[in-house]
């Protein structure tokens, strides 16, 4: 069980927002926390505490007015900490290797492999030879509909119709090095995590599972631990001092 921090970007800052608040057409979100610090700043804190595979995410799409700013934020982050932090958004089989080029350790994709709700396994083949599947993270984050977890796309605006379960794992896990998984409905909330998810998660073996999404307290770990066997990564983000909370980040490094 090893933290996994984060560096959120939109619009050109570094955030820490309401996970399903985004809005593509507006760009708004609910916003928890805006840093007057740059993404550079918080790869070297990173770097310093000499905590790997942590997550850059550039959470406006690609095409809009404010990816050209989150892309500069996060190119700098990469230069700090070369080959310690991965990064996501707007990953696709053509640029994805410009990012590990700049720095990236993986790159984490989701919206690419998942199109029209469904699953492109030709995208996803064509990412595994552009990068390699050692390079590649893939993004599960998911929410509930009904008893049941379905993957969630597009800045987790978009449900597709596929299942997060024990199958879909197993057939993905061919695929990538890692995966990356928010509880969508408890992101950035810090009011505690999505328990029957991290159980879930916690009983799949065989690939690195980092969760995110709802912790805010010590006892969220301790919670987390337990249901994920130990065997679960972990990010906090909003809770963390050095986004505005109140869980000290050094506590929090020295947890594992």
């Amino acid at each position: 069980m090893r933290f996994r921090p984060c560096i959120d970007i939109h619009k050109g800052k570094v955030k820490q927002i309401v996970g399903g608040s985004l809005e593509d057409g507006s760009g708004s979100a609910k916003e928890n926390f805006v840093s007057e610090k740059g993404a550079a700043f918080y790869a070297e804190l990173y770097k310093n505490k000499g905590i790997r595979g942590g997550h850059i995410i550039l959470l406006d799409p690609t095409g809009s007015e404010y990816y050209n700013a989150d892309l500069e934020q996060a190119y700098s982050a990469l230069e700090t900490f070369r080959n310690g932090l991965q990064i996501g958004g707007g990953i696709n089989a053509e640029n994805a290797e410009d990012f590990l080029k700049r720095g990236a350790s993986h790159v984490i994709v989701t919206s690419y492999v998942f199109k029209d709700g469904k699953v492109n396994i030709e995208n996803l083949k064509k990412l595994v030879s552009a990068v390699g599947k050692e390079n590649l993270v893939l993004d599960l984050s998911c929410r509930k509909k009904g008893e049941e977890y379905f993957i969630v796309t597009d800045r987790w605006q978009k449900f597709t119709d596929v299942k997060l379960n024990a199958e879909t794992m197993e057939m993905f896990s061919g695929y990538c090095d890692e995966f990356l998984i928010h509880a969508v409905d408890v992101e950035g909330k810090a009011k505690g995590i999505e328990k029957p998810l991290a159980e879930f998660l916690g009983s799949i073996d065989g690939i690195p599972i980092t969760y995110a999404g709802g912790i805010g307290s010590y006892e969220d770990l301790d919670i987390l631990k337990k249901l994920g066997r130990g065997k679960l990564d972990f990010t906090v983000g909003s809770a963390l001092d050095i986004f505005g909370g109140d869980l000290d980040f050094g506590k929090i490094c020295s947890f594992c």
